[in-house]
């Protein structure tokens, strides 16, 4: 019995001692110099917001965009489109559409551009006149009015780039 109380005061002891306040040094330690006047006051949570998203950081700038992007896309009387488009740097397209089972092929090209956000393009071509979000090695086709495509196909809207 004597055993078990010497056994638990040590544990409690133990455990005491390291949950006690550390000791912070007195002298400065090596590293760089802090001014004093320097230092802010806590900055209060509750009354500021965290930023939605890092406004200099877009696709447009911080993606490597440009390339060929392939897909199928829906069709609504063939098994659907395999689509090519090739972004380039100075803003130009090229896109070919290979309608399955038809045996129809169409091209164009023009030159595309981006929306305030950075994040968004929209062809300008002969014909052409689709809009993507930019994303890291994709693009998602968005309808006319630059929304995501939603349903059970949304998938079959997102090119990969080769």
């Amino acid at each position: 019995m004597k055993n078990k109380t010497l056994l638990l005061g040590a544990v409690a002891v133990i455990f005491l001692a390291s949950c006690s306040k550390k000791e912070t040094p007195s002298e400065p330690v090596a590293g760089p110099l802090v001014d004093s006047t320097a230092i802010q006051a806590p900055v209060d949570s509750a009354t500021t917001a965290a930023p939605a998203s890092d406004a200099a950081h877009t696709s447009q700038n911080s993606l490597d965009w440009n390339g060929t992007y392939e897909a199928t896309v829906p069709c609504a009387d063939c098994p659907g489109i395999k689509t090519s488009l090739t972004l380039n740097k100075d803003n130009t397209f090229t896109i070919t559409e290979e309608y399955m089972d038809k045996k129809m092929k169409s091209s164009d090209s023009g030159t595309f551009e981006w929306d305030s956000t950075g994040n968004m393009i929209t062809l300008n071509g002969k014909t052409s006149r689709y809009k993507y979000k930019v994303g890291e090695n994709k693009l998602t086709q968005l309808d006319l009015e630059g929304k995501e495509i939603d349903g059970p196909n949304k998938d079959l809207y997102v090119f990969k780039k080769k």
